[in-house]
């Protein structure tokens, strides 16, 4: 039976497609803003007895997520089978501990939400740190695609002669990867972090090896503060300009603008998030990711049931 997916606000771009790759049947999701700010949400389609996809682009997720919990339980009223989430940006991830007492651990936290709504989850390359697989977090099966093919193949088309470089340490599983797929040489800076947007990076010894062109590559770029303070020291060190790629393209306020005004030749990111930037494209990977879940879970469990 061919699954449904509906798309929320922000994803439209990749739904369509993915709807035409997946060859689901026809069906809408509508929401309404009332003036007091709550939401109505109402899916118009046949349901039963069908998988139900939501895809939802879940950048600046406090306004995205009563929508996205009332449309996983709505879909369950009209039938559904099953409800998965594609969600291509996975949020708060990053807040995986708790620094202070009383702090909230958001990862966790949501996570559990999440689980309590949806049947399964599909995301691409996730922010994890010291929670090193979405299992941990997730009650319900929870995959991750990766993104590090399409950059790889962007930089084999694009740059030659590359030198692929992390800007933190925290990077360095995505820069092995695509150095890897893109043949190239690679190493990482390193970061102290002293605050959101205050962060001081030490280039690698072998700095950037004559003939070489930088790639700097990350999971996300958000305030662009550790990427633009790499470009500087790049063009300090006498580098040519490097490129900027990240699979995330969260841009908080003129994060791309400065990022471009510090000395970047180019910033490049995957369409996980609608932007101008985006050159890479992850549907192949969410396609073949959501095929496998449905194959694999044709009978996904109803959550709150046994």
């Amino acid at each position: 039976m061919r699954p449904v997916v509906l798309v929320l606000t922000g994803a439209e771009g990749l739904g369509t497609r993915l709807r035409a790759s997946l060859g689901a049947v026809p069906a809408s999701l509508r929401l309404h803003r009332f003036p007091d700010g709550e939401t109505r949400v109402r899916i118009e389609g046949d349901l039963s007895g069908r998988a139900v996809i939501l895809l939802a682009s879940l950048d600046r997720p406090d306004a995205k997520l009563v929508p996205l919990l009332f449309a996983a339980a709505t879909a369950r009223e009209l039938g559904a089978r099953s409800v998965g989430l594609v969600a291509p940006y996975l949020p708060y991830m990053r807040q995986d501990l708790a620094f202070h007492r009383g702090e909230s651990v958001g990862a966790r936290h949501f996570a559990g939400i999440l689980s309590a709504s949806v049947d399964w989850l599909l995301t691409v390359d996730p922010h994890l740190h010291r929670v090193r697989r979405l299992d941990e977090l997730f009650t319900v099966p929870a995959e991750a695609v990766h993104a590090a093919p399409a950059i790889a193949a962007w930089i084999r088309a694009e740059v030659r002669d590359p030198l692929v470089l992390g800007p933190d340490q925290e990077s360095e599983q995505w820069v092995e990867a695509v150095a890897r797929g893109a043949d190239a040489p690679w190493a990482v800076l390193t970061k102290h972090r002293h605050g959101d947007r205050k962060v001081e990076l030490t280039l690698p010894d072998l700095g950037v090896p004559a003939g070489r062109r930088p790639v700097l590559v990350d999971d996300i770029i958000s305030t662009g503060a550790t990427m633009r303070q790499a470009v500087a020291l790049l063009r300090a060190a006498g580098s040519p300009a490097p490129w900027c790629v990240a699979v995330h393209a969260v841009f908080a306020g003129d994060a791309e603008t400065e990022l471009r005004r510090a000395g970047a030749r180019e910033v490049v990111t995957s369409n996980t998030l609608p932007h101008p930037t985006n050159r890479l494209d992850v549907l192949p990977a969410l396609v073949e990711g959501v095929r496998g879940i449905l194959a694999r879970a044709p009978a996904a469990r109803m959550a709150g049931c046994p």
